[in-house]
């Protein structure tokens, strides 16, 4: 009889480590060759485990597929709003927020990444829907809520934090990363970085600053 505490067991340590090495290799497959493009044989090729033991820990391809980008989008997410002294100013906390950002989105993977949705947007808008949730729509949520919290603050005045917000990321976007996801530009220098995102910031309070 085996024993209930036997780490052989399924949901044991040994199979996490198989769940792993599985959404591992889904990750980078599905980026590299695309979601047609990419079978579960091949996942199971990649992870050195059975194409039964990729159907026993995700059920079809799809499942796979939201999991693996669940998994990009949660690696990818840097610490943008932690550790954010409760009376830091707004103006500091907004360029470290912006760098990191600008940092996040024009990386190869994240540019990577989103091409692979964009492709797949007009194909399945489930899968798009959970990209979103896992990735953006976090980001949209937190800064948010940093906007709710500084609201009436240092002169600034947002009727919608959310709103707000949408505005202060699309402008950390800017051209320079519709450009790179269209291969048509290179990354900005530290120093055009930067000037980029000093412009927002100072734009974003002098449009939400009350005269």
């Amino acid at each position: 009889m085996t024993d209930a505490n036997s780490p052989t067991g399924p949901g044991r340590p040994k199979d996490l480590a198989k769940r792993q090495a599985i959404l591992d290799a889904a990750k980078d497959l599905f980026v590299r060759n695309g979601y047609a493009s990419t079978s579960m044989d091949a996942v199971a090729a990649e992870a050195g485990v059975s194409k039964l033991t990729v159907y026993s820990h995700f059920n079809d391809k799809e499942t796979l597929f939201s999991a693996a980008v669940v998994a990009r989008c949660e690696e990818q997410l840097p610490e943008l709003f932690v550790d954010v002294a409760p009376n830091a100013p707004v103006e500091k906390v907004l360029l470290g927020i912006a760098r990191g950002f600008q940092t996040l989105i024009n990386s190869p993977e994240s540019l990577e990444l989103h091409r692979l949705m964009i492709a797949l947007g007009t194909q399945d808008t489930q899968l798009s829907q959970v990209f979103f949730e896992a990735g953006p729509q976090r980001i949209l949520q937190e800064m948010e809520r940093f906007l709710t919290r500084v609201n009436g603050s240092e002169g600034l005045h947002f009727d919608s934090p959310a709103s707000a917000a949408g505005h202060f990321l699309s402008l950390i976007k800017g051209v320079c990363n519709f450009r790179l996801l269209i291969g048509n530009g290179g990354l900005p220098d530290e120093q055009s970085g930067e000037q980029h995102v000093r412009e927002v910031v100072a734009l974003f309070l002098k449009a939400y600053r009350e005269a």
